[in-house]
């Protein structure tokens, strides 16, 4: 049966609000975001429970000049998008050989195969482990707001994860617990809908190819 990983993450954001004191500062997560539009209403939902810090580590996008654009978009949107709580910007380093040795062999996989398993693997372990380091109480990542992604693919990679960094000796700061996977399928809800929204609002840039040079040759859209 699948899991309805929206109504987890509603189940696990109001357990956290029970346990908080109303003094007490919100939790901090490490959003993983892949780009602008698939942050949008992520964040406008997120920010009202979170103190978020959006990750932008895409080591698969192509070509590089796409790379920097989307990148640039997605600390412009942050700047602008009145949140109810502050998020922040973490950026990454541009790593496309990463991407590339991470998929040999797979580059005749179809479009949403295992290639792209592989793909959201190496962005939420480079997530998981950002988490672990920052001392963040949970990690996520914007990916399950494209109606063309896989959300128990995605989620089932991010708990295996967050399952890794109890059993290996994760770089935590002293005092700090691994960092929780937040489970989610943010299209659900009119998750999707409010992203198509607000891209409008604000002009934002909605690419029409996934990412990688895969995705370019097959023609297969992000949205």
């Amino acid at each position: 049966m699948r899991q309805n990983y929206d109504k987890l993450m509603q189940e696990m954001i109001a357990e956290i609000e029970r346990q908080q004191g109303p003094d007490a500062l919100p939790p901090r997560l490490l959003l993983h975001s892949c780009c602008a539009p698939c942050s949008s209403s992520v964040l406008e939902q997120l920010s009202e429970h979170f103190r978020i810090t959006v990750l932008y580590y895409n080591p698969n996008i192509y070509p590089r000049e796409e790379y920097l654009f989307r990148k640039a978009e997605q600390q412009d949107f942050i700047r602008r998008f009145p949140f109810k709580n502050p998020v922040g910007f973490l950026d990454c380093e541009y790593e496309p050989a990463q991407f590339y040795e991470a998929v040999k062999g797979l580059e005749q996989e179809p479009e949403r195969g295992g290639r792209c398993t592989v793909c959201y693997r190496l962005r939420l372990h480079r997530t998981a482990l950002e988490a672990a380091k920052g001392g963040y109480d949970f990690f996520a990542t914007t990916l399950t707001l494209s109606p063309l992604k896989d959300p128990e693919r995605l989620n089932r990679i991010g708990q295996e994860e967050a399952e890794a960094l109890k059993e290996a000796s994760a770089p935590l700061p002293e005092g700090a617990a691994p960092p929780r996977y937040l489970p989610s399928d943010f299209k659900k809800r009119n998750g999707y809908l409010r992203s198509t929204e607000i891209c409008r609002l604000y002009d934002m840039y909605r690419q029409d190819y996934c990412g990688c040079e895969f995705s370019v040759r097959a023609g297969i859209p992000e949205h």
